[in-house]
């Protein structure tokens, strides 16, 4: 299946949405109308992430660059916008980075040139972060007398508080290799094998169970917050006694005894039936 919009593409096929920005021209500078498009993809998900026609999301994008950023029209335009305006403007914006941190599937971000700005965002909201030798990271707001304040809570939970206050406060940009050391990005390829990484990476979450990928985002949000608490510990007892004792759970009880692959498992040409590691 394949949606196309003005400003963006979402595919899905066995299992695995694909939804790029595609506006190559500008570096794939988001605006209003890219924000909304977006959103409204990620909402479309939801139906079929629960009925588990689609089990991992890659978040990617056309041509050159990942984003550069906010597009310089939307930028001009927000000259004129007041107090309420800007408000309407952000919020929205924080609806989209909510929307794709909590997507309750796994997601995968393909990050090729330059990432931006908002792009460093999308990137940190996503649960794993592949990226080319020649990619580039920049919190570039306080540049231009603003600041990355809607991304934030993302960027910092990724690379921590440290790290956060120097470079959101000199804009900077991170090479690859300092991002990975950052923990913003997990691998960093050549671009050549970037497409291949992807591949990989893909087929690795797919041999997940759905029902324990969502459970296990669900219960790391909450940890996140309050690591060590009575509230926290017994979420933690909840979530492993109920799925063990889920259909899933036993069925992945099952399969690891009887050295068969479980029955949600994409196999593809690194398994070898009967081994388990």
């Amino acid at each position: 299946m394949s949606h196309f919009t003005s400003q963006s593409i979402l595919t899905i096929n066995n299992g695995v949405a694909r939804l790029s920005l595609n506006r190559p021209a500008v570096h794939n500078a988001f605006d209003d109308h890219l924000i909304a498009e977006l959103t409204e993809h990620l909402r479309g998900l939801i139906e079929p992430i629960e009925r588990q026609e689609v089990r991992v999301l890659v978040f990617a994008s056309e041509g050159k660059s990942f984003s550069a950023g906010a597009d310089l029209n939307w930028m001009k335009r927000m000259v004129d916008y007041g107090h309420e305006e800007n408000l309407a403007d952000s919020r929205k914006l924080s609806d989209l980075m909510h929307r794709l941190d909590t997507l309750p599937c796994p997601t995968l971000c393909r990050v090729q040139g330059a990432a931006f700005g908002g792009a460093v965002g999308l990137a940190a909201c996503c649960d794993v972060v592949v990226a080319s030798s020649s990619a580039k990271f920049c919190l570039s707001e306080v540049r231009i007398g603003l600041s990355p304040a809607v991304i934030s809570p993302y960027v910092q939970r990724a690379i921590g508080t440290r790290q956060m206050r120097r470079y959101a406060l000199s804009a900077e940009v991170i090479d690859a290799d300092t991002a990975q050391a950052l923990g913003l990005v997990h691998q960093v390829v050549e671009s050549d094998a970037l497409d291949e990484a992807i591949k990989a990476m893909t087929q690795t979450l797919l041999k997940g169970s759905p029902q324990a990928q969502r459970a296990t985002k669900e219960l790391l949000a909450e940890v996140g917050q309050s690591p060590d608490s009575d509230a926290t510990r017994e979420r933690t007892c909840q979530t492993i006694a109920t799925l063990r004792a889920s259909d899933e759970g036993q069925e992945g009880l099952a399969s690891f005894f009887d050295k068969r692959l479980p029955v949600w498992a994409v196999q593809d040409d690194t398994d070898h039936a009967g081994e388990r590691s």
